[in-house]
């Protein structure tokens, strides 16, 4: 069930992500290497787009199937919408964020731009290592900054063993803290997004002339007919 569900978020974020993404990005490449690259940046960010999308879809499926089963709890047909499939949904939508925000993301921006060493075979493989050094320099100074900033704020062993435990502490405060600045995001943007909205579809639509008087725009019609015929 779960992989039917993934591969439909695959299917769909493919297919909006082939629809809005530039033609000379992908299909005006004539470099088979480069073309190939543009692939592999494409499945990437297919699949990024397909966990975010079932992350925000998660809450409300959950709701839906408790709702459902509440419903009819007798019914042997929607069994499987129970809370193991729920919790097992929430840890893969959990494992795959932390992986497309910690690594997929950033190698595929870095592979993207890579061409691979100087004086190295060229290839598709050249490009790979170049970006998983690029990536590994990268995941060293980030550790270097936190591990000093740490010594810096709190200087003792407890902290700096706490820096071991970066599974099961610092990837979940990294996601929370970018929840919370997605959120953050969307509650400002909302808004003009809105009046942007309504100020298109208001010049976009015919306004009604309801409340118009009738009387009044027959006089001025008379009025600018005598002003021309004068004036003629």
């Amino acid at each position: 069930i779960c992989a039917l569900l993934f591969a439909s978020l695959y299917v769909l974020c493919h297919f909006i992500i082939t629809h809005f993404k530039k033609q000379t990005d992908f299909a005006a490449v004539h470099d088979d290497e480069d073309a190939a690259v543009n692939r592999i940046a494409l499945g990437m960010c297919t699949f990024t787009l397909a966990v975010a999308l079932g992350a925000v879809l998660l809450l409300p499926f959950s709701i839906i199937s408790n709702e459902v089963l509440l419903s009819f709890p007798h019914n042997y047909y929607i069994q499987w919408l129970n809370g193991s499939l729920v919790h097992g949904l929430w840890n893969l939508v959990f494992l795959f964020s932390n992986l497309s925000l910690v690594f997929l993301m950033p190698f595929t921006y870095f592979f993207t731009e890579s061409e691979g060493f100087a004086g190295s075979k060229k290839g598709i493989m050249a490009r790979v290592y170049e970006t998983s050094v690029v990536l590994l320099l990268l995941t060293l100074l980030v550790l270097g900054m936190v591990w000093v900033a740490s010594a810096i704020v709190s200087n003792n062993a407890a902290s700096r063993q706490s820096l071991y435990d970066l599974w099961e502490y610092y990837l979940p405060y990294l996601y929370s803290c970018i929840s919370l600045f997605g959120v953050l995001l969307l509650l400002l943007c909302t808004p003009f997004g809105l009046s942007t909205m309504f100020t298109v579809t208001g010049k976009l639509l015919v306004k009604p002339r309801l409340l118009e008087d009738l009387d009044e725009q027959l006089s001025c019609t008379r009025f600018e007919e005598a002003a021309v015929s004068r004036r003629i």
